[in-house]
């Protein structure tokens, strides 16, 4: 049990109204499937469907919904194509891609995000797998839930905490979490051997911007979590290779942590490190999913804090949920410091938000500022 008091996220409010949703697929039978399923929710109103963007686009104009389920493949009009055009019909609309688990369609979702999808989900695959399908409909209303509080809240998000003394901290505002006060912590002065990040909705474009600063000349070894399934994480790796012109891989069980790598964890594996003589090593596992997810942040956390201490330096970035929190507590109980995303600049602030107001923070910043921040605390130890 972490010493470091932890203070859980209230949880947001249930909303007046259902969330307006729309889905679009070419299949009848996911459209029905998935229309059942979000029905099931009395915070979920289905307020259209759609076979293809040309009808999807007619659709939005008539129904105005704030979340759309898209899917990439469909005829007359693909997803990549619609996307933009539902963007200008509400530019606040939260879309989110589906699509089967493939290469291709990873590479496509993440392109889509780029272009201003909200998210992504994978589609259960045809094997009728019962619990395949439970957990796609409960992640997939997880996702609307979190993204259409995060639309109707986008106005009157909180401001920034600057990275100041505990004793100076202000007042974060009024979000998703109602009333907070984020206290700041004092980050650690010794030098940081390594930067653990953890993230989730939103977390490709975050970490594209935050590892695009850093470039190849950061010189710490990078592990992060960032909550994806197989085949997508592959692709993340070699896009953050792309951007940064450096060493980014999926994790490879038993490999060693060398310094200026950045280390995925591999979609359905939690990315652990262990001492091994005088080498730090990764260690994959498929223990039991923590807080819904595998890969988690919290193993990774933990494991990082058993190994590095006082030498470590976290990032969560956002994302929905609260993985991150309890492996954060035991990070700082070991001497490390963390950085959260500030919420105007989440896509949803769960993650951050748990960690931020739970008094684990040593800054609280806009993404932009995330990189500076990384580096003005990895030169600022000195022992």
């Amino acid at each position: 049990m972490s010493s470091v008091e932890l203070r859980k996220p209230v949880a947001s409010t249930a909303a007046s109204d259902p969330y307006r949703v729309m889905v679009v697929d070419d299949s009848a039978v996911i459209r029905g499937m998935v229309s059942r399923w979000l029905k099931d929710d009395p915070a979920v109103s289905v307020v259209g469907t759609a076979s293809n963007g040309v009808l999807a686009l007619k659709d939005a104009e008539k129904h105005k919904p704030e979340v759309v389920v898209l899917d990439i493949e469909m005829p007359e009009m693909d997803g990549m194509t619609a996307l933009p055009k539902l963007l200008k019909i509400d530019p606040d609309m939260k879309i989110i891609m589906a699509s089967t688990l493939t290469t291709r369609n990873a590479e496509i979702s993440l392109q889509a995000l780029a272009n201003g999808a909200a998210d992504y989900i994978p589609k259960p695959g045809t094997s009728r797998d019962a619990q395949q399908a439970d957990d796609f409909q409960r992640l997939l209303i997880e996702k609307i839930k979190a993204l259409g509080a995060a639309r109707r809240l986008k106005p009157r998000r909180g401001r920034t905490v600057a990275d100041k003394p505990a004793a100076s901290a202000e007042p974060a505002g009024k979000g998703i979490y109602g009333e907070s006060n984020i206290t700041l912590r004092r980050a650690s002065p010794y030098s940081p051997k390594v930067l653990a990040v953890g993230s989730s909705t939103g977390g490709p474009q975050a970490l594209f911007e935050v590892l695009g600063y850093l470039k190849s000349d950061f010189k710490l070894p990078i592990l992060i979590t960032q909550h994806m399934p197989p085949t997508f994480t592959k692709i993340l790796a070699e896009h953050i290779s792309r951007i940064t012109g450096g060493d980014c891989h999926e994790a490879v069980d038993g490999e060693k942590v060398v310094p200026g790598t950045v280390y995925i964890a591999p979609g359905d594996w939690h990315m652990l490190v262990e001492k091994q003589g005088a080498d730090v090593v990764i260690r994959l596992n498929q223990a039991p999913p923590e807080n819904f997810c595998r890969p988690a942040v919290d193993p990774m956390f933990r494991s990082i804090a058993e190994v590095y201490g006082k030498n470590t330096l976290a990032v969560i970035l956002t994302g929905m949920g609260h993985d991150g929190l309890q492996g954060g507590g035991v990070l700082i109980d070991a001497g490390g410091s963390l950085i959260a995303q500030d919420e105007a600049s989440s896509v949803v602030w769960g993650m951050p938000g748990a960690v931020a107001t739970g008094g684990l923070c040593s800054a609280v910043v806009p993404l932009t500022e995330v990189g500076p921040t990384i580096e003005r605390m990895v030169a600022g130890g000195a022992q």
